[in-house]
């Protein structure tokens, strides 16, 4: 009889105890075995396909045992001939036969021997590359961003993150499931397989050198979990977590989340929202997917602007950032616009632009400030 959840629990248990592995984004190819599985059976192949060309003109083949050659004697024969150890103790003695392995059976010697030396020579030489590839990988891998889940909400995080300048070899994928990471690796992402909760699991996606970790999950205890071992292990990285639950969004940044989002309510507000003026849900939706219409952007404040109150500006000013205080507009304690603050604007999006938010709308000559890390 079993108890409820037994199962559930068993399922977290051989997910724990699996081997963990990182995948580099690359060619998709068989496995190592099953290449030389498949060699093996090519050369298998040729040994019989030898052997019954031999003992198809046995006649003209001498044994020096008892001067016939049967089917045991050819399978002998083809094994130490392709094998070239070459006895001598049967030999071809008409011409017909000695056609035969000139033409024949020497080419296949050859064929054979390269199967047998290329296949283990191309294993090596993979296993090796991929050795080093993973530790140059390792060696030069900062500041990169790491996504927890590739679900829904975890494909639109990295396409909104990338849509606005970052490589794709600066992102990791991290999911329990091997057949969602090959489809992260296909789409030119790093993968690793494993449980985000555990510390070694991170480790592998060097989390202690991250700038950026995203969670989506589709658990929020989960979600909880992994954001206490992210930040237990990269205090600096700025963490930004899903939950589906409002309920669960206060223990998330007790956790350490740096932003909660609540998507089941935002999904329903949206919902109220376009129920009450499609119009303005149309609006926000267009915000929300990043590279289209209008779009939501960070930048700095350029010494042109210093003084300056955010309803005078050119842009269309949502907040200011000043500090670890995100202000309204119209909120008093903003005044004039200061050098070391951040605006969020909304701008028309340019599809196809790989150039970040920060430069968008900066005049020319013009560097964007960097984001505070975390």
């Amino acid at each position: 009889m079993k108890l409820p959840g037994q199962d559930a629990i068993a399922r977290r248990a051989d997910e724990r105890v699996a081997t963990y592995r990182v995948k580099l984004p690359k060619k998709i190819v068989e496995h190592p075995f099953r290449q030389v599985a498949k060699r093996v059976l090519l050369a298998l192949s040729l040994l019989v396909l030898t052997a019954l060309i031999v003992y198809a003109d046995h006649e003209g083949y001498n044994d020096n045992s008892d001067g016939s050659v049967d089917l045991l004697d050819a399978f002998y024969y083809a094994t130490v001939s392709l094998s070239t150890t070459g006895y001598g103790d049967i030999t071809p003695v008409s011409d017909g036969a000695r056609l035969t392995n000139i033409f024949v059976i020497t080419p296949m010697r050859v064929l054979f021997l390269i199967i047998l030396v290329g296949t283990t020579l191309e294993v090596l030489t993979e296993r090796t590359r991929e050795e080093w590839r993973l530790t140059r990988w390792r060696s030069t891998l900062r500041d990169h961003t790491i996504v927890v889940g590739f679900g829904t909400k975890g494909r639109s995080a990295i396409q909104t993150v990338c849509a606005t300048g970052l490589r794709k070899d600066q992102v990791i994928v991290v999911d329990p499931s091997s057949k969602v990471i090959e489809a992260a690796v296909a789409d030119g992402y790093a993968g690793v397989t494993g449980d985000a909760t555990r510390s070694e699991v991170l480790m592998r996606a060097e989390v202690h050198k991250a700038r950026k970790i995203i969670i989506a999950t589709q658990r929020d205890d989960t979600a909880v979990l992994v954001t206490l071992t992210a930040r237990q292990l990269n205090r600096g990285a700025k963490i930004v977590a899903a939950v589906r639950e409002e309920e669960n969004a206060p223990l998330l940044k007790q956790s350490g989340a740096d932003a909660v989002i609540t998507s089941a309510s935002a999904a329903g507000r949206l919902l109220g929202l376009s129920v009450l003026s499609p119009a303005a849900g149309m609006v926000l939706e267009d915000l929300i997917q990043q590279g289209s219409g209008l779009d939501i952007v960070e930048r700095p404040v350029i010494k042109a602007e210093v003084g300056m109150s955010p309803r005078q500006m050119d842009d269309l000013v949502v907040s200011v950032v000043r500090g670890h205080r995100v202000l309204g507009y119209d909120d008093p304690a903003v005044g004039t616009l200061e050098l070391t603050d951040r605006l969020i604007t909304i701008v028309r999006a340019t599809p196809g632009s790989q150039v970040a938010p920060d430069e968008r709308r900066l005049p020319p000559g013009v560097k964007p400030m960097t984001p505070p890390a975390g």
